[in-house]
């Protein structure tokens, strides 16, 4: 569990205080003896100082993996008992005490619970140091979620829109095929009427000729008509005079022949007129056919454009098909990248908590360091003292010894300065005397 890794050692009243300023009520008998009740309470609130998940967070994710099951309260509490768990020994896991189970719940050991207990306490003070590293990076792993469940909802959006765009493909399938075969049918009833059309459009073209050509005969047979009536009428006035009888059987035999020859004529122009009557009816169906075939055509040209409106409709949903595909890989491309920012943040956050645990180690290696100095330092101010006090009674020692020399060199000057002075009166007596012996002045100083 921790031998590898070093906790501050927390006595009971520590792990108390720091428990009541959470504001939990803890008490020193509840530490050295704690029952399962306590240590899972305890655990619960050390578990909402780390990450604000309690047990109504965890309520709602419980009922909803309970919502398909036939009998959700056989297996509430359990299932609520497991996810706590879970978090717990996660946050077991980041305060480094790996073997953390239900064992350290169901059944505590006093000993291995305070180990704990200081590890979750050393966990919830480091992350208070850290909170607004830690406030960020839940910030931003909300951040990331959001836009995870943005993704994914986009995701599902796009899915959807492409799954109509292809149900509604698969609808129009059918009748795009079916619009294909009629196309093909109509493009090959419509060459086929192209080609009628051409062979009547020849027939008609040469009948025309052939019209032209009746028209013109009929215009000539006319004046021919009119120049035998003429001739006729000449005959006829020569024959009222009579010259010759022979000449007059001959222009009655020649008038009869021509007569019967008129006839013949008639009749011939009269059939070449029914056939001609014929043949304009004839042309006439022609014209209709062509004008039914012109209206199909028509017909079949608005199919056609219909057809290619479907076509371009069907190119379109391809095309969007095609975008909706490109979103879809940018989407799953973006969640990629969200990941990956999820993994480096997580990573940072990791890197975060070894160099939290690198200073924290370091710390604690400066506080030993400063300990030892701190003891050196004691023990060498022990020295000091001890060297000081007896500075103090050498001191003392110079002082007394001073004083007496002070005092002894005082009364030797005062015994000095007493003979001095006296010396000096009998010095002064003894030049006042001489000056008066030798009839001197003297001024006395």
């Amino acid at each position: 569990m921790a031998e590898h890794f070093w906790y501050p050692s927390m006595s009971v009243q520590e792990i108390v205080d720091a428990f009541n300023g959470w504001g939990m009520s803890v008490t020193t008998n509840q530490i050295a003896r704690p029952s399962s009740e306590f240590v899972l309470d305890v655990y619960t609130n050390c578990l909402k100082q780390l990450t604000t998940i309690d047990d109504g967070v965890l309520l709602e994710p419980v009922e909803a993996a309970l919502g398909t099951s036939d009998t959700p309260d056989m297996y509430t509490q359990a299932l609520s008992r497991n996810f706590l768990l879970f978090h717990i020994q996660r946050c077991a896991r980041a305060a480094k005490v790996q073997d953390f189970s239900a064992n350290d719940i169901a059944f505590p050991e006093p000993e291995r619970t305070r180990t704990i207990f200081a590890a979750f306490i050393n966990l919830v003070n480091f992350s208070a140091q850290c909170e607004a590293f830690i406030h960020g990076l839940r910030h931003k792993s909300s951040a990331l979620v959001e836009e995870r469940e943005t993704v994914v909802h986009q995701l599902e959006e796009t899915r959807q829109q492409v799954r109509s765009i292809k149900e509604k493909l698969a609808e129009n399938e059918p009748k795009c095929e079916a619009l294909r075969k009629e196309n093909d049918k109509i493009t090959a009833h419509l060459i086929s009427c192209k080609e009628r059309q051409m062979v009547i459009l020849e027939d008609v073209k040469a009948l025309k000729q052939e019209r032209a050509t009746i028209i013109k005969r009929k215009v000539w047979e006319g004046i021919q008509a009119e120049s035998e009536s003429l001739t006729d009428n000449i005959s006829r006035v020569r024959s009222r005079i009579v010259q010759s009888p022979e000449r007059i059987k001959r222009s009655i035999i020649t008038m009869g022949s021509t007569a019967a020859e008129d006839k013949r004529m008639y009749a011939l122009q009269e059939a070449k007129i029914r056939d001609l009557q014929s043949r304009m009816s004839i042309l006439m169906t022609i014209e209709q056919e062509v004008r039914s075939c012109v209206e199909q055509l028509q017909t079949i040209e608005k199919e056609t454009s219909l057809l290619d409106a479907s076509n371009k409709g069907l190119a379109d949903y391809k095309d969007q098909l095609l975008e909706k595909r490109g979103e879809v890989n940018e989407l799953i491309l973006k969640r990629e990248r969200v990941h990956k920012q999820l993994s480096n943040a997580q990573e940072k956050l990791e890197r975060a908590h070894r160099h939290a645990e690198d200073k924290r180690i370091a710390s604690q290696q400066t506080i030993e360091r400063l300990q030892r100095e701190y003891e050196e330092m004691v023990n060498e101010r022990r020295d000091n003292d001890r060297q000081v006090e007896e500075m103090r009674g050498e001191a003392a020692d110079v002082e007394r010894k001073m004083a007496e020399h002070l005092k002894k060199s005082q009364a030797e000057l005062n015994e000095l300065l007493t003979e001095y002075w006296r010396l000096r009166r009998e010095t002064d007596i003894y030049m006042e005397t001489l000056a008066n012996k030798l009839g001197m002045q003297v001024t006395t100083i």
